[in-house]
């Protein structure tokens, strides 16, 4: 028996943390994604099996540090009153090999890793530019990629 939304947000206990609802089929990987009252879609591209009716996870993950790192950076321009005008972040993420990676401490596995370009137009100084791109490390997204997560997952 199929559980609208409505019933699934009124099953999930109440709380200041807001939710989001992924629902897809065991048939495909189309995922249908409610978060509030915005509705995005995922898959993956054909040439994985998909049907590339969305953005891939991976796809999406980018964009949530993409959009933190842009909200963060306009926020703190507009907070210092600097003439920041435009940003643009560009990302990419790719798995690498440990031994790639200077800070690594096992050298045998694989490693996430994720390149963050960000373009700053405006009249702004280098000083602010540098500090700017500081502050791109201080997202919220960021702060919770580059921590330790813990995910508890229960069957409902």
């Amino acid at each position: 028996m199929s559980v609208s939304h409505h019933e699934a947000a009124q099953a999930t206990p109440k709380s200041n943390v807001r939710g989001v609802v992924v629902r897809g089929s065991g048939a495909g990987f189309a995922q249908e994604i409610s978060a509030g009252q915005h509705r995005l879609r995922s898959d993956e591209p054909a040439s994985a099996g998909g049907t590339d009716t969305g953005a891939t996870p991976y796809d999406l993950l980018l964009a949530a540090l993409g959009s933190c790192t842009s909200i963060t950076l306009g926020m703190y321009a507009r907070r210092k009153g600097w003439p920041l005008e435009d940003i643009t972040v560009n990302l990419r993420h790719s798995k690498v090999h440990a031994s790639d990676c200077v800070d690594c401490e096992n050298k045998d596995v694989m490693l996430d890793r994720i390149e963050r370009d960000i373009h700053l137009t405006g009249p702004l100084t280098p000083e602010q530019k540098s500090r700017l791109l500081e502050i791109a490390d201080k997202c919220p997204v960021h702060r919770t990629l580059t921590s330790t997560i813990q995910i508890k997952t229960r069957a409902v």
